[in-house]
């Protein structure tokens, strides 16, 4: 069974397109290792430039096992490179009861 995940991306200073860019690339090295869904992500802004991306992993096998995977392994020192991870509720329009983001 699948796992849906919500991952929220503070660009670091200047690193707004770089950022971009990974997230817009960020799936296909998942699906060659096995990892996620063909599932489409969605990708929004929030209105502090945190991204948010919505995607499937395979399993939680997959989630478990990505954390030993070399392709992954050097995919998210790419992302920590240009961002910090965020928990949702930091992001201030999850606090709404209708969460609001511009589409990316």
């Amino acid at each position: 069974m699948g796992s849906i995940s919500v991952a929220c991306y503070k660009p670091k200073p200047g690193c707004e397109r770089a950022l971009s860019e990974l997230v817009r690339d960020h799936l296909p090295p998942l699906r060659s290792q096995g990892l996620v869904t063909e599932r489409q992500s969605i990708v929004m802004r929030a209105a502090d430039g945190t991204i948010i991306e919505v995607f499937e992993w395979v399993s939680q096998d997959a989630i478990a096992g990505a954390h030993g995977n070399p392709v992954v392994l050097d995919l998210w020192k790419k992302f920590e490179a240009v961002c910090s991870y965020e928990t949702p509720a930091n992001v201030p329009e999850f606090q709404n009861m209708f969460a609001h983001f511009e589409p990316l």
